[in-house]
């Protein structure tokens, strides 16, 4: 399956409440945050699994 279409149908679910995505999400942080961020994903600091970013 192509990415575009996994991605369209991995959101679907998520929005059906299929799957609930709040399980990987580590770490929340301001927009204005986003190269802390990546950083603390790529470094896997504070056992990152997974950034969201607010705007």
């Amino acid at each position: 399956m192509p990415r575009a279409a996994l991605h369209e149908a991995l959101l679907r679910r998520i929005e059906r409440g299929e799957i609930d995505p709040t399980r990987v999400i580590t770490h929340t942080l301001p927009l204005e945050e986003a190269e802390r961020g990546f950083e603390i994903f790529k470094n896997k600091q504070d056992q990152c699994e997974k950034v969201v970013l607010k705007a």
